[in-house]
């Protein structure tokens, strides 16, 4: 995707330079996205909402009905399943590329590590999990906050975005800044604030 990691913060990420630069920052299960430009912004946000359209056509889930986990509460794999094998190497296709979505939707990591320990021998129950994943992916694709600036400096509580930001002469501009958060909570607090 042609993105650099910062040499001052692991979890943040650059492409461009000057006013075509746009940086990612990630948090847990938050993604920040930040840019002079918003038709960068914009872009990117595409290239990873169509990423993971492709991956729900690919196990044939276009139409589905969505789901709001993904997974079933208190599930339980086995390698000893004694349900119906299925097509190990879509089973490895669908694996792999949920495995790359991880690295924009960190909340799926577990759940992705989880379905990966049965590479070997995936059964129906297991090909059932990874469709139960994809139905909630559906469900989240737009998922996302977004926040303008109106007055006064915008500061940052979950990581120095700020400091990654002056250390690439990005600064605070009247450009947006989007966080895109995960998992809906209604608990949850946005790690931005103006």
């Amino acid at each position: 995707m042609g993105f650099e990691q910062s040499p001052h913060e692991v979890a943040v990420y650059r492409r461009g330079n000057g006013g075509n630069a746009l940086l990612v920052g990630i948090y847990v299960d938050d993604l920040v996205i930040k840019g002079i430009k918003e038709e960068k912004m914009e872009a990117f946000k595409e290239e990873m909402t169509a990423y993971a359209k492709r991956v729900i056509e690919l196990g044939g889930l276009t139409d589905c009905n969505p789901a709001l986990t993904p997974t079933k509460d208190r599930l339980k794999l086995s390698r000893d399943s004694t349900a119906e094998e299925v097509d190990a190497t879509q089973y490895w296709r669908l694996v792999g590329s949920l495995r790359y979505l991880t690295h924009t939707r960190s909340n799926l990591a577990f759940i992705v590590g989880n379905i990966s320990r049965f590479m070997q021998q995936p059964t129906t129950e297991h090909l059932q999990a990874i469709k139960r994943i994809l139905r909630y992916i559906a469900e989240t694709l737009d998922y996302g906050l977004h926040y303008s600036r109106l007055s006064g400096s915008l500061g940052c509580s979950t990581i120095s975005l700020a400091r990654i930001l002056k250390q690439w002469s990005l600064g605070w501009t009247a450009s947006p800044l989007w966080l895109w958060r995960r998992i809906p909570s209604s608990t949850s607090e946005a790690s931005i604030s103006e």
